[in-house]
């Protein structure tokens, strides 16, 4: 079944860049531009269709203390996958302080439900597979919107796609069907907490293709110290970065005006990006900026 799945993920990213080539689109920051938009409007009509009404249901159903909860197991998980990755680096520390917060939450943590390592301050890195690519010279990547996902580059794509042969999700539930359960929780639980959010920029974005491409992409450079459009970004300061896993619904529900949603989400994503105001989930990551190559 899960091969049978890969394949036809495979098959609709070929089919869907063969319609590059017939597209008008000439943009050099999106050479992908006819495939990612006839992708992004697939994604969009299932989102709106199947995935919004669940997450709702989802939020108004589920007490917050059991989403928090929920979130809370997922990120444990998320910093095995970092765990990986810093070794990957060579990143001993890091690696180190990776096992150690999943050690910490999963054994006093009720195996993650209580994220343990935040409440005490321990460092908190996230870093995904992706970023060890760019920390290893592909800092540059072209956008990239991925079948029943959202917008990614072709490194990040490649990173997720390693990381889903053998994700700890798969490690950890062997039956096929509890593995999909957990998965579509994950999913749910996820789009919840971008629900508001998302409401804004439905009447805010004129363009909401161009929009969420233009702030993942400016986002994505500055996490990785590339260059997006003609901005270079400032490398200073790339591992202070943090990865935008989700937002607190509490936190974005007034982003309720069109003609500020745009501002409003932008402000929201900066908040997400900055360590000193990120909540007791919210994951960073941290990279090691060398030359860039492009793809």
């Amino acid at each position: 079944m899960k091969h049978h799945c890969t394949l036809l993920t495979a098959l609709v990213v070929v089919c869907g860049l063969s319609l590059t080539s017939c597209a008008s689109y000439n943009n050099p920051n999106d050479p992908y531009e006819g495939y990612n938009r006839v992708m992004f409007k697939v994604n969009d009509t299932l989102d709106t269709t199947i995935l919004v009404p669940t997450a709702r249901g989802y939020q108004k159903v589920v007490p917050k203390p059991v989403r928090a909860g929920v979130n809370n197991f997922f990120d444990n998980l998320r910093d095995v996958v970092s765990f990986g990755s810093n070794v990957l680096r060579l990143d001993i520390e890091k690696a180190a302080t990776d096992i150690s917060r999943v050690g910490i939450n999963t054994s006093f943590g009720l195996g993650g439900l209580i994220n343990i390592a935040d409440l005490a301050e321990m460092p908190n890195n996230k870093n995904t597979l992706g970023d060890t690519f760019a920390s290893w010279g592909w800092k540059n990547s072209n956008y990239f919107v991925f079948p029943l996902s959202g917008p990614s580059t072709v490194r990040d794509s490649v990173g997720s796609l390693a990381v889903s042969a053998a994700s700890p999700e798969r490690a950890l539930f062997h039956n096929d069907k509890v593995f999909s359960g957990t998965s579509v929780l994950r999913a749910v639980n996820a789009r919840s907490q971008y629900l508001g959010l998302s409401d804004a920029l439905q009447d805010a974005a004129p363009d909401k293709y161009a929009y969420t491409r233009d702030l993942y992409m400016g986002m994505r450079a500055r996490q990785t110290g590339g260059t997006y459009g003609q901005n270079t970004i400032d490398e200073d300061d790339i591992d202070s970065l943090v990865t935008p896993e989700g937002l607190d619904p509490d936190d974005i529900d007034d982003l309720v005006e069109p003609q500020q949603a745009v501002s409003s989400a932008q402000k929201a994503a900066e908040k997400e990006h900055n360590p000193q105001e990120r909540g007791m989930v919210a994951p960073t990551i941290e990279l090691i900026p060398i030359n860039p190559v492009k793809m």
